[in-house]
């Protein structure tokens, strides 16, 4: 059976009923991958054309619609088909692993919003923008992107508290320094692109700060050379977080651009005022070429989007990932 794979233009054969990430890395295929059990999102690809069965075990399903998105995974051909892979010269391979950690320190950012870092046992590697799972105890587990880098040598986490959360309220009243934590990943498939010089577009909706800051701190790192528009968005001027660490990133890099964007109650003269998208209108009538990290509530990261494909940004070259509550 043909699968051809997009944009390599090239054709692998695969037995019908093949798991299509096995396929592709039999066929030496770069592809990303990480958790190989659908949660991580990493292996992330389109189908083109034909159909293909998506999905995992009983959950499996035909999906025969043009354009759809899949995880490569959780996936099994079932014809000849067309397959669209996220660039291939962008791979990324961190294996996913659960290792024990305990908590070094916890303070407070904001009136709602607390730093968490982690000491882990063990290394593990991710890419700058990924999140890992949590596990503080039982029914106490949800998915926090780090806002450093790996050869940090801890985790770092931003929490915004949700009134009558179950696992921020753990965090808020009983979580204390020494305190073991289960930590599972890397997940999340908006990490840094190393390898693209043009200039980028960085959305954040509060704590969406968290992986915004490790993006930026990826590219200090390797001393990549693009222009960086950041919009910061947050609720009213008590919300604001991480200046320091935001000017420090400047004075390092002057090519970064900061914009701290209040909805509501903001001073217009110590920061613009209204939404992050409206900001981005104003300042930017064509974004053809750039690439767009997202990240923060799933309203703000969806208006981002459209606004960023209206704009000229590429669907493939937009990396988002939307903050659910989850009531925790």
């Amino acid at each position: 059976m043909d699968i051809l794979v997009q944009p390599l233009n090239r054709v692998i054969q695969a037995e019908p009923g093949a798991n299509l990430l096995e396929a592709l890395l039999a066929a030496q295929v770069p592809m990303s991958y990480s958790c190989m059990s659908g949660r991580c999102g990493t292996c992330r690809c389109r189908v083109v054309d034909g159909d293909v069965l998506a999905g995992g075990g009983i959950d499996q399903r035909p999906l025969d619609v043009q354009d759809s998105e899949v995880l490569a995974c959780q996936t099994y051909v079932t014809e000849p088909c067309t397959i669209r892979i996220p660039e291939p010269d962008e791979v990324v391979v961190h294996p996913a692993r659960i290792v024990k950690a305990s908590v070094a320190a916890i303070e407070d950012l904001t009136h709602d919003i607390k730093r968490v870092l982690l000491k882990p046992a063990k290394p593990i590697e991710f890419s700058p923008g990924q999140y890992v799972q949590l596990q503080f105890g039982p029914d106490l587990s949800r998915p926090y992107s780090m806002a450093g880098l790996t050869t940090d040598g801890q985790f770092e986490f931003h929490v915004r508290l949700v009134p009558g959360g179950r696992v921020t309220g753990y965090i808020a009243d009983q979580l204390k320094v020494g305190d073991a934590v289960k930590v599972s990943g890397p997940l999340g498939s908006a990490y840094l692109r190393r390898k693209h010089a043009g200039p980028i577009l960085c959305v954040a909706g509060g704590t969406g700060l968290a992986p915004i800051l490790s993006i930026l701190r990826g590219i200090a790192a390797e001393g990549l050379a693009s222009d960086i528009h950041l919009y910061f968005g947050v609720r009213s001027p008590r919300d604001i977080y991480g200046s320091d660490w935001l000017a420090a990133l400047q004075t390092a890099n002057p090519r970064l651009n900061v914009h701290v964007v209040v909805a509501s109650g903001g001073d217009p003269g110590q920061h613009r005022c209204g939404l992050v998208t409206q900001a981005i209108e104003e300042d930017h009538p064509d974004l053809t070429g750039w690439r767009a990290y997202l990240c923060g509530s799933p309203p703000m990261v969806e208006a981002a989007t459209q606004l960023a494909r209206q704009r000229g940004i590429a669907p493939d070259h937009i990396y988002a990932d939307a903050f659910y509550s989850q009531g925790n």
